[in-house]
């Protein structure tokens, strides 16, 4: 509901997504990017250097009033220089910043920049939400739909899964 007022509002403040791996971090950071209508630049924190990360700050056009959203996956992978590197330009909004991290971002993401984002804890999918993702998969996705799938094990699939729609 808050993400949903958010963008609403046309709103995006810099935000931080903290949950376990598989529940759609990123995929809400590309969907909020996509329904404000800004450019989004996604990065992993793993192959990202403070090199690379000023690219992509410095390439903001000139010509946009919008600021585009930067998605840094794994942000809490990122050293304090990495960190310090984005404070500037999310202080100033010449971008959003959309971190993703399965750590605690109050001990794994430095203060200055925490203290400038929204933090929102994400709950791993439930077993019956696991279920819909499955039945949507097979429906939709272009290669699934076109097989003849029975998921009678759907329960124990979901199980196994341990919240992660990926595993699932």
């Amino acid at each position: 509901a808050p993400l949903r007022r958010l963008v609403e509002q046309n709103h995006l403040p810099s935000i931080i997504l903290h949950g376990e791996a598989g529940i759609g971090k990123t995929t809400i950071a590309m969907l909020l990017a996509d329904t404000v209508g800004r450019p989004f630049h996604a990065l992993s924190a793993l192959n990202t250097g403070v090199k690379q990360l000023r690219e992509v700050l410095d390439s903001k056009d000139s010509l946009s009033f919008e600021s585009p959203v930067v998605f840094i996956d794994e942000i809490h992978r990122f050293n304090k220089a990495q960190q310090d590197a984005l404070l500037g330009a999310v202080e100033s909004g010449d971008i959003t910043l959309i971190g993703a991290t399965t750590e605690n971002p109050s001990f794994s993401v430095n203060n200055a920049l925490l203290s400038r984002c929204q933090v929102y804890r994400l709950e791993p999918l439930d077993t019956e939400q696991i279920a819909t993702v499955l039945t949507r998969a097979i429906k939709e996705d272009t290669v699934l739909k076109n097989l003849a799938i029975d998921l009678q094990a759907q329960d124990f699939i979901s199980q196994l899964a341990h919240g992660d729609a990926r595993k699932a």
